[in-house]
Order: structure tokens, then C-alpha cells, then sequence
């Protein structure tokens, strides 16, 4: 690799002060278990899907204890009340985020709301002191993860993102063997998600929020419109005002390992092009069908989704590949290979994962608040925000139908229509608080 690369810690400032974060490499794990202690106790904000998930990972922590529960859906929170009951655990239950944060009895807050929700709750945690697990991506504009970030550090929390990944080992284990070199000089990097199982979404009429759920608490600072089935829960995704599609939801994923291989922080330039070619007429917004290009000084990172195949690069339907002269690494959940380049070198058969990254993640994630010690987490709010915003230009290359070009020393793209889409638009009385 070129000395661009090999000086990456040093060379990456640009980034960093672009927009206060930088890239961060997973820390070596630390997998032992500290001795009895007090127990720390958890709320978690938004229980439907993965914020219910990443509090029961964090249960398996013999030092946690469920003492709150919040979702603005009461239909949920009766429903995660009762299966924890059942395992004899009672937390409280709270329909306003805002009360579980003034809890005494909470210690650890687990933010799993859809993305436009992320970053006022972050930072009310934060400033309520509390240490919070929070969902990818980390924001869902450049400025909220900026905000985001300053946050974290003015009241020093501990904040670790639901990038799982970074907490396995066969990931960690094939990001080693491409830092080796051994497949010669790197020139593209494919990151991809093909998403068969995600159909269409047939439009729906609007009609009244069910019973039980607090549809303005729901929306928040997304703008106000009448209630729809199709934006709620998970289907959130598709739609511009709560989230970034695909883009953001798999490319926070795979992307960070784009960049951590290629120790690679701010792209030269981004393009994209696709649009709804699967799904014209149905309801979602975001594209079905996606390719965008972040040019490095001497590489390409491409990022490709589509709804509704699963016939990816390599025969997977998600991963990263690492594309070198000698030969390709490829990566994904369930492990890496590297295939040769002809002869040019040795390859090296499917290495299988071995472990659960979600429970690895979550226990680093207890250690690291039980230490008190920033340096232990495997994916830190700046490796969040770095990751969140990456992605974000992506769509916003898209979006504008440019070739975008992020400024460092102004904070912009020096281009109106990309500079519009910097920060989300808050509506209902909410603001990005100034920190």
C-alpha cells in the first residue's frame, strides 16, 4: 500500500476536523470479566426490533439488570413487559423517553428508536449521565452525528454503536490479512447488501395511529403528517424523513469495514445513480436499486444495494470484497476467503464465523462503562459518526444527482442543493441542541 495508507492515523485530521469525528479501528478485545461489583441497571428507549435485541444481549451480563422500558407504542411496551416478567424480571414501563432518563434507578440507556430519533436522545442521555448503547446508524444527517460526538465528550459518557461487527473476530481476522499486503496493491473495494427478502411496499391509505400509541411522540422532529402503516416500525427505513434506506441501514455496516481495511477516512469526491427500478409505483422513497462510488486518492470504494434479489457479488447477498492485483478477499457474517489472482498467490478456503458479534458487543460495551475507560470500546460514538456520515454523503450524492466534493476547512460541499441536506430539517417546536 502507498504511503498515504500506511500513514493513516497521522493523515487522518482532515476528517476529523471536517466534521469532529474520525475513523477508529476496532481496540483488541478484552473478553475478562471483572470481579463482583454493583449492578448496573438498564433502560431501554424503542423495544420493537433491534433495541429489544441489544437489551437482551446485554442481559447476558451477569453484572446488568432490566430496571425501565420506554416505547411510545403500548402495545410493545405491555408486550416486552410480560415476556420479561416471565423471567421474573419487572422493570418499569414509560411511554415518554424523557421520564425514563430522570429514572435514579437507570445507569445505561439503550436507544434503539428509528434514526431520526437518535440524536435528541443521545444527547438528552448524555446530559441526563447516563451511558448509552445506541443503534446504527448513528445519525441521520452530517450534523446530528457532529452533535452527536460533542455531546458524548462534554459530559464524558460512554457510548458505544450497534456496529456489531467490529466485535467479531473472523472480521477482525480478515481485516489483519489485508493489512498484510499479501494481496498486492488494492484498487477497488466492493461493499454490497442484496436484499431478497425485502418486497414492495404496497401503498397504503393514511387512517388514524392505533390505539396505544403516541403518534406525535412517534414522530418528533420528523414533520407532521397523518398517521400511515407503511412508515411505521420497521418500514420507518424507506422513507427520507425518518431514515436513509439501505444506503444507511446495511451500509454503516459493511462499508465501515470498507474503510477500516483500506484505513481510508474522507472520500475525494462521491457520485451515485440508481432510483426505484424495482418497486416504481409502490410507497417507499428511498432507492430500491443503488451504486455509489467514493473516490480515494488511489482507489474506489463502491457501495451497490437492491431490494427484492439476493444474487450479489461472489454468490453472497451481502459482504465486502477487497479487490488487489494478487488476488480478492471477501467478507461478510459468515466469514472470508481470499481467492487468488491465477497464480499470483495461495488461496485461502472459507474461514467460518466462530462467534456472536451482537453478545460480544454488548458485553465490551459493559466493560467499558464498568472501567470507565472510553479506550475499550470496540465501535466509540467518533467510529459511529464517522461510519453514519460517510454513508450519509452517499445519499446525498444521490439525492442531488452530483458529484459531490466535501469541503474540510467550510464544513460543506461548497454546493447548495448538497448543503441543504447537511442537517435534517426538524420540525413540531424540536431543535439539534448547540453544544
Amino acid at each position: 500500500m502507498k504511503n498515504s495508507r500506511r500513514n493513516f492515523i497521522r493523515t487522518s485530521a482532515a476528517f476529523t476536523a471536517a466534521v469532529g469525528v474520525g475513523a477508529t479501528f476496532p481496540s483488541a478485545f478484552s473478553m475478562a470479566m471483572p470481579g463482583a461489583q454493583k449492578k448496573i441497571r438498564v433502560g431501554a428507549i424503542g423495544i420493537n426490533g433491534m433495541g429489544w435485541a441489544d437489551l437482551k444481549a446485554i442481559l447476558k451480563h451477569p453484572d446488568t439488570e432490566c430496571t425501565a422500558l420506554c416505547d411510545v407504542d403500548k402495545n410493545v411496551l405491555d408486550k416486552r413487559k410480560k415476556e420479561l416478567a416471565d423471567e421474573g424480571i419487572k422493570p418499569k414501563g414509560y411511554g415518554n423517553y424523557k421520564d425514563l432518563l430522570a429514572a435514579k434507578d437507570v445507569d445505561v440507556v439503550v436507544i434503539g428508536t428509528p434514526d431520526h430519533w437518535h440524536c435528541l436522545q443521545l444527547i438528552d442521555a448524555c446530559a441526563a449521565g447516563k451511558d448509552v448503547y445506541v443503534e446504527k446508524p448513528l445519525g441521520n444527517s452530517i450534523a446530528e452525528c457532529e452533535a452527536m460526538v460533542k455531546a458524548a465528550r462534554k459530559y464524558d459518557r460512554i457510548v458505544q454503536v450497534g456496529q456489531w461487527q467490529r466485535s467479531q473476530k473472523h472480521f477482525r481476522d480478515a481485516v489483519d490479512f489485508v493489512h498484510s499486503g499479501k494481496l498486492g496493491e488494492i484498487r477497488l473495494v466492493k461493499a454490497w447488501a442484496y436484499q431478497g427478502w425485502m418486497k414492495s411496499i404496497p401503498v397504503k391509505p393514511d387512517g388514524p395511529a392505533p390505539e396505544g400509541v403516541d403518534y406525535a411522540g412517534w414522530l418528533g422532529p420528523a414533520e407532521k403528517r397523518p398517521f400511515n402503516p407503511n412508515r411505521f416500525h420497521f418500514e420507518f427505513r424507506w422513507f427520507w424523513d425518518y431514515a436513509g434506506g439501505l444506503m444507511t441501514d446495511w451500509g454503516v455496516h459493511m462499508l465501515d469495514y470498507a474503510l477500516i481495511g483500506m484505513k481510508a477516512t474522507t472520500p475525494r469526491s462521491v457520485m451515485a445513480s440508481g432510483g426505484k427500478f424495482a418497486y416504481p409505483d409502490d410507497a417507499a422513497e428511498t432507492p430500491d436499486t443503488l451504486t455509489t462510488v467514493f473516490e480515494f486518492d488511489d482507489f474506489n470504494v463502491q457501495w451497490e444495494h437492491a431490494n427484492g434479489i439476493d444474487g450479489g457479488p461472489y454468490g453472497r447477498n451481502h459482504g465486502v470484497a477487497f479487490i488487489g492485483n494478487k488476488g480478492t478477499l471477501v467478507l461478510n457474517r459468515d466469514g472470508w476467503e481470499v481467492i487468488p489472482e491465477k497464480d499470483r498467490m495461495e488461496a485461502v478456503p472459507l474461514q467460518k464465523k466462530v462467534d456472536n458479534g451482537l453478545d460480544l458487543h454488548a458485553v465490551n460495551f459493559i466493560e467499558a462503562v464498568q472501567q470507565r475507560d472510553k479506550s475499550l470500546l470496540h465501535c466509540p460514538v467518533e467510529a459511529g459518526a464517522h461510519i453514519a456520515v460517510f454513508s450519509q454523503m452517499g445519499n446525498i450524492a444521490y439525492r442531488t444527482g452530483k458529484k459531490i466534493y466535501w469541503d474540510a476547512s467550510k464544513k460543506n460541499f461548497n454546493d447548495s442543493d448538497a448543503d441543504k441536506l447537511i442537517a435534517a430539517s426538524y420540525h413540531n417546536g424540536y431543535k439539534i441542541p448547540v453544544l
